[in-house]
């Protein structure tokens, strides 16, 4: 379905004559069957954020004031869920893709400003608890209280000499360190760190890692695979189990940890321009890390709202390395490894 709407000239969107404000798209006109498969979310939705952002997105001293805040949201989930922009998306909302592109940032920024609010762990003991209790129901395993891991987002190289954004693969990226809940949700990110880090360097610098290691949860842990080191704080599988009770360790983290693959699916299927499916971001880092915590943020937002992760469509697995090459990431913390034991021996003996 098409909306014949003429695309504008850019500056007077931008600028806008008296500063008044664009309405020519409404969501009213278009069924919940085109916003879906334009932008990806319903109307409901649609209409929770123009609520949510709409005074950052109406603030005088942004130079998209013209364009409504619901214009901008359309332009900036347009963009997250396709990955481009596309010629179609800006003309069904009756604006160019240079406006689009600014939008995106105004939105981006707006969602970031609120990352906090839709992105943290509990706030009180009995929530945290809660939280254990759900994840041992899944496999059995005790203490949980989330699942970390990595994933690269591309990103276009910032120049020819920094090769600190080179991963493995020979590719520009941020490597992002993720922790979620059993329902998907995030309640950690950070979406800033050069790809050429190795996934266990980048928790050790983590502000997670720094949280964890003042004792702030205790009797409490993550669990995380074999790309990470085993710590007080961070159960890992076994790489070579040998007894019953160390089979059926890994058995129940692999069950526990499969939260978070399905949660990175999720992720990345909904917002096509973090999977690479249309090219790196063409964005500086910050401006590129920015754009991933938005769709983080959204993607919380969209669990608050009855979005179910685990009803979401999903492209494929994510990729990930070789065996062989976390063959050495055993870590050599006695204490932690003494607590590896004694869970193994009280619960899967």
């Amino acid at each position: 379905m098409a909306i014949p709407i003429t695309v504008l000239d850019c500056d007077l969107l931008l600028y806008g004559r008296g500063h008044r404000t664009l309405d020519r798209f409404k969501l009213d006109d278009v069924t919940d069957e085109y916003l879906m498969s334009m932008y990806g979310f319903p109307r409901q939705f649609i209409y929770y954020l123009v609520e949510l952002l709409g005074a950052s997105l109406s603030r005088p001293t942004q130079r998209s004031r013209a364009i409504s805040p619901e214009t901008q949201i359309l332009a900036a989930l347009g963009f997250y869920t396709s990955g481009s922009f596309q010629t179609r998306m800006g003309d069904a909302i009756g604006i160019s893709q240079a406006s689009m592109s600014r939008c995106v940032a105004n939105v981006t920024e707006a969602l970031v400003e609120r990352a906090s609010q839709f992105i943290h762990f509990p706030a009180d003991e009995a929530a945290m608890q809660s939280l254990k209790d759900e994840f041992y129901g899944l496999a059995g395993m005790p203490g949980v209280i989330g699942v970390v891991d990595c994933i690269h987002v591309a990103i276009k190289a910032p120049n020819a000499e920094d090769l600190s954004y080179v991963n493995r693969k020979g590719l520009h990226s941020l490597n992002c360190l993720v922790v979620c809940d059993i329902r998907g949700a995030l309640m950690s990110v950070e979406t800033s760190w050069p790809g050429s880090l190795q996934d266990c360097a980048v928790l050790q610098q983590s502000s997670i890692s720094s949280q964890f290691q003042t004792g702030i949860h205790k009797d409490s842990w993550l669990l995380g695979d074999s790309s990470f080191f085993l710590r007080t704080w961070l159960m890992t599988p076994l790489h070579v189990p040998e007894t019953p009770a160390e089979y059926r360790y890994n058995r129940a983290h692999s069950a526990t940890h499969s939260v978070m693959e399905k949660t990175l699916q999720t992720l990345c299927s909904r917002f096509r321009c973090l999977d690479g499916s249309k090219g790196a971001l063409q964005y500086s880092p910050e401006k590129s890390s920015h754009i991933i915590l938005a769709c983080c943020v959204l993607h919380n937002i969209s669990l608050e709202h009855g979005m179910d992760v685990w009803s979401s469509p999903v492209t494929g697995p994510i990729e990930q390395p070789p065996e062989g090459e976390y063959e050495q990431m055993e870590s050599l913390d006695l204490e932690a490894d003494r607590m590896r034991q004694e869970l193994m021996l009280t619960h899967f003996s």
